[in-house]
């Protein structure tokens, strides 16, 4: 069987990408062009960031079982947060992204291979449920400690916030820094619930009219790569033209 394509998953991922150009061009606004917007630093723009990166992981578990060569793609998409990485740090390390979506989503992808078999004896529910649950669990373990967005459970040993390696699995050591970091733990459990969705609901989500939004939602791992070179260039030839 080659592979599947739900094309209303490519709208949704698309209206996701939108939505994702958009908040980074207003992230360049606010931290490459010195804009003056309080509001990009409230709740309301941390909750648009991320309704963002959970529908990306989430449809990235999704979507796991619907092509053959995991491998492959896993691969792919870590080598474009490897080539992200690179690049943020010749052109500008400063704003050095390390562990980043992408990074993430490829290590996720590549652990779920070997981990498959095992994960697929787990009952559909019980594993979304499950999976869910542990995301919410660790959702605060870079910031050392067990809990959900402020609620803390547990502090987690100091010795486990080391280097770079620990800083993948989701334990950063003190002088980390990353504009754009995902590890592994807490959302590996994410992409697993999105893994066992797909488990209860295998059709197809009701497809909307939107050609061009689907079409970059087609394209996405291209789209991501390109759309903050782009995105800063445009900026940058307005904010001259405007001077």
């Amino acid at each position: 069987m080659g592979k599947v394509r739900f094309h209303g998953l490519d709208t949704i991922r698309g209206i996701t990408l939108v939505s994702m150009i958009a908040y980074h061009a207003c992230w360049d606004m606010v931290y490459l062009f010195g804009a003056d917007w309080d509001w990009y630093r409230s709740d309301g723009a941390y909750l648009w960031q991320q309704s963002i990166c959970w529908t990306f992981i989430l449809l990235s578990g999704y979507c796991w079982h619907l092509g053959r060569h995991h491998g492959k793609r896993g691969l792919l998409v870590f080598g474009g947060g490897a080539l992200v990485s690179a690049v943020t740090f010749a052109a500008m390390p400063e704003n050095l992204v390390f562990c980043g979506v992408l990074t993430l989503l490829g290590a996720a992808a590549l652990l779920t291979i070997p981990l498959d078999q095992l994960l697929r004896r787990i009952p559909a529910r019980a594993g979304l449920a499950g999976s869910f649950l542990l995301f919410l669990l660790t959702r605060e373990v870079n910031s050392g400690y067990l809990g959900f967005e402020g609620v803390r459970l547990l502090a987690l040993p100091q010795s486990w916030y080391r280097n770079h390696l620990t800083a993948l699995l989701g334990f950063p050591q003190p002088t980390f820094y990353s504009t754009d970091y995902f590890s592994l733990l807490p959302w590996v459990f994410l992409f697993w619930t999105g893994y066992y969705l797909y488990r209860l609901r295998r059709q197809e989500p009701p497809r909307l009219s939107l050609p061009v939004v689907t079409a970059l939602g087609r394209h996405s791992l291209l789209v991501y790569l390109l759309h903050q070179p782009v995105v800063y260039g445009v900026l940058w030839a307005v904010c001259t033209l405007l001077g």
